[in-house]
């Protein structure tokens, strides 16, 4: 079984998309599911975190596990069981049970993320893998364009039960195209032990390591800084600039064409540029945009003019960063790059799951606290990015 560069990327781009149609398809229904499941908005928020724990749990495993049972069969494994969860929410009678199908959906959603980035990098390397990363997140960006106007659409027709019905559809398909289509890339020669001695050297090896933690931890305040406007988008766009839930795509529209824009100078530069200098070309456009951002804030209305374009902006820097910062992890330890795609989606979603349960919240009430929670995790970021560069120069130098 042979598929084409552009099949793969599209393949593993429909397998990303998972986790922003699970988190973002639903936020515009939070209304009306707090009316029909009798619940309060603290409850609907924690949904989110329901699904976002056990996701950045499993961020351990599915690495791990396909690299000692080969990437195929456990992707297939995983979308199985995100249909079935999927089938639980659809059906729940009560915030409970949707918590219930949240956490089996979280448990299961990260397959496609991290078992795809282990098969980017068994199958290509250098700039090849980083144009193949950035073209995946090319068509991956649509997805949150997507998912909460289609969302808004299902919700204000059919129901908030036909947005679930839409997640039960999406890794149906997915199960057939990865079954018909996707190759397995890691051969039986190559593959890894599951015994409990050799996952714990592993796991230590790489959890240890300050450089891996500071670079992972880099990516996910980057991402945070934005992700942050994705969890709080019900009280952004309904409470602040006092929009409609179809009407959702203000915001993600133009952030998703920042992301697409991005990806694609991304693949422009690779095997240009060196990684390191897209990276900082990124931090100085982000920290542009985060300026933007206060300044916007200090001085102009709730609007859509003053509020979202320069989240976009931001969005083009963050995905200019990405396939190199990704690279850049996995490249630590090339013989166990899916178990390495584990530690660092474990320590990315963790952030993002403290981000939805507890800042996200305390920011909220107002668009220039939000500014400044995007401001000042860019900071992280860049911090975290200097003292992985600062490490990873020491241990070159005693070398």
């Amino acid at each position: 079984m042979k598929t084409s560069y552009l099949g793969l990327a599209i393949i593993l781009a429909l397998l990303n998309a998972i986790g922003p149609f699970a988190i973002d398809t639903y936020l515009p229904a939070f209304p009306a599911i707090e009316r029909s499941l009798d619940t309060t908005p603290v409850a609907m928020q924690q949904s989110l975190t329901a699904y976002m724990l056990p996701f950045s749990f499993m961020m351990l495993w599915h690495g791990a596990i396909s690299d000692a049972l080969g990437r195929r069969r456990v992707i297939l494994v995983g979308l199985v069981v995100f249909l079935l969860a999927s089938l639980l929410c659809l059906v729940a009678p009560s915030i409970h049970m949707l918590w219930l199908g949240r956490v089996l959906q979280g448990l299961s959603a990260g397959v496609g993320v991290i078992v795809g980035r282990a098969i980017v990098r068994d199958v290509l390397s250098g700039a090849q893998a980083q144009r193949l990363m950035s073209h995946v997140a090319m068509v991956f960006s649509l997805a949150p364009a997507l998912a909460p106007i289609l969302g808004g659409l299902l919700a204000d027709t059919l129901g908030w039960r036909s947005i679930f019905a839409l997640l039960v559809i999406l890794p149906a398909i997915q199960i057939f195209v990865v079954w018909r289509f996707l190759p397995e890339t890691l051969p039986p020669e190559k593959r890894q032990s599951l015994h409990p001695a050799y996952l714990f050297k592993a796991y230590t090896g790489i959890l240890s390591n300050k450089g891996f933690w500071a670079i992972s931890l880099a990516m996910s305040f980057f991402f945070g800084a934005f992700f942050q406007y994705v969890m709080s988008a019900p009280a952004f766009l309904i409470g602040h600039l006092h929009l409609q839930p179809t009407e959702f795509g203000w915001l993600f529209i133009p952030v998703v064409c920042g992301m697409l824009c991005g990806s694609g100078l991304s693949s422009k530069l690779a095997g240009k540029v060196a990684p390191h200098r897209t990276v900082l070309l990124a931090f100085m456009v982000a920290g542009l945009a985060c300026v933007w951002n206060l300044l916007a804030n200090f001085l102009g209305a709730d609007v859509i003019v003053t509020r979202i374009p320069q989240i976009a902006l931001y969005t083009f820097a963050m995905n200019l960063a990405f396939p190199s910062l990704m690279l850049m992890a996995l490249d630590m330890y090339p013989e166990q790059r899916g178990t390495a795609a584990s530690c660092q989606g474990f320590i990315h979603t963790l952030i993002m799951a403290v981000g939805a349960g507890l800042i996200a919240p305390l920011l909220w009430h107002s668009t220039l606290a939000m500014a400044w929670g995007m401001a000042v995790m860019l900071a992280l970021a860049g911090g975290l990015y200097y003292v992985h560069n600062r490490l990873h120069q020491q241990a070159s130098v005693s070398v």
